[in-house]
C-alpha cells in the first residue's frame, strides 16, 4: 500500500515539474484589436514658456493640434483659468489628419512672479478634455525715467 501512494506521489512530483519546464500556455489567437472610432486630439506641444516678462505686457502663443483620430474633431470649448487669459479656437469641425490651433493671450497686468496657466480644450475626442499651458516669470517693470544725480 505505501509502494502505491508513494508510487502516486512521484508520479505527481514529475508530471507537475514537467508542466512548470514547459512555460505557460499562449492565449488562443484573438482578432486584432480595431483601432477605436472617434476624434482624437493630439497637441504638437503642451507647454509654452515665455520666460522673464515685465508686469503689465500682454503675450500670445497658439498651441496647433493633429486630429489623430478617425472621425471630424470637434472642440465645444475652451476654459481658462482666470480673466487675465483670453482664447480663441479653430470653430469648424477638423478632419482626421487635418490641423487647428488654439491660441492663448495672457495680460499680466497686476501679477507678479511664476505664473503657469491651463487651458481646457473640450472636444468629442475619444481621449477626453485636453490641456495645454503657458508659463511665465513676472517680473517688475522698470520705471520709465531713471533717477539722475
Amino acid at each position: 500500500m505505501k509502494q502505491i501512494i508513494l508510487s502516486f506521489a512521484m508520479a505527481a512530483l514529475v508530471a507537475s515539474g514537467a508542466i512548470a519546464q514547459q512555460g505557460p500556455a499562449k492565449p488562443a489567437a484573438a482578432p486584432q484589436a480595431q483601432a477605436k472610432a472617434g476624434a482624437a486630439i493630439t497637441f504638437d506641444a503642451t507647454e509654452h514658456n515665455f520666460g522673464d516678462i515685465a508686469q503689465g505686457d500682454v503675450v500670445e502663443h497658439t498651441f496647433t493640434f493633429t486630429n489623430t483620430g478617425t472621425q471630424p474633431l470637434i472642440i465645444d470649448r475652451v476654459d481658462v483659468t482666470c480673466g487675465c487669459t483670453t482664447r480663441a479656437w479653430t470653430k469648424e469641425p477638423v478632419m482626421p489628419g487635418k490641423t487647428g490651433f488654439v491660441t492663448a493671450k495672457y495680460n499680466s497686468t497686476g501679477r507678479m512672479g511664476q505664473q503657469k496657466k491651463a487651458i481646457t480644450i473640450h472636444s468629442n475626442a475619444t481621449n477626453g478634455a485636453s490641456y495645454v499651458y503657458i508659463v511665465t516669470n513676472i517680473k517688475e517693470k522698470p520705471s520709465s525715467t531713471a533717477k539722475t544725480q
